[in-house]
């Protein structure tokens, strides 16, 4: 079990566009593991590899209650949205502590592999949209902050600035 260190917002390398994975090979299943891992041990129910300064496009996710119940997400890409939007309210593990609402499609399609390397799709909704989303979005480099009016995005950077210096 390895614990990788979760970047925090508003750090550059979050803003760096991830490649796409050429071949799900053991380095990756490992990555995979330790991402999972981490995301456990954060009690987060999402984590892009962007977030822990890997930029390559792979996503871990588990929103059941049990905790039990991860997916993987290799080279995701949203591929269908519905024009009805929901509002949710989004944390992240790059911005411990601030929580916000944010409007989405309200459901998706994704495309992405799995760990053997092949292809599938699947239609989401609720929690599993929105997280998503949400982790696409860091994959190219938007953290969900972004999504927010500036004058909330300068209290929150100021927040977190002032969160670092006391630790």
């Amino acid at each position: 079990m390895a614990i990788l260190s979760i970047l925090k917002f508003p750090d550059p390398r979050l803003h760096k566009v991830a490649k796409p994975v050429t071949a799900v090979d053991e380095r990756v299943r490992q990555l995979v593991a330790d991402m999972a891992d981490t995301m456990y041990d954060a009690n987060g129910v999402g984590l892009a590899a962007t977030q822990v300064d890997i930029h390559e496009r792979i996503v871990v996710v588990d929103v059941s209650e049990e905790r039990d119940q991860l997916q993987v997400f290799i080279n995701p890409e949203i591929i269908a949205q519905s024009l009805e939007k929901k509002e949710w309210e989004e944390g992240c593990l790059s911005v411990p502590e601030v929580y916000d609402i944010v409007t989405r499609p309200d459901r998706v399609r994704v495309r992405a592999m799995n760990l053997d390397g092949n292809w599938f799709e699947l239609d989401c909704d609720e929690l599993l949209a929105v997280c998503l989303q949400h982790e696409i979005d860091h994959l190219n480099g938007k953290v969900f902050v972004q999504h927010l009016s500036n004058l909330k995005q300068t209290r929150i950077k100021s927040k977190l600035k002032k969160q670092a210096r006391a630790e």
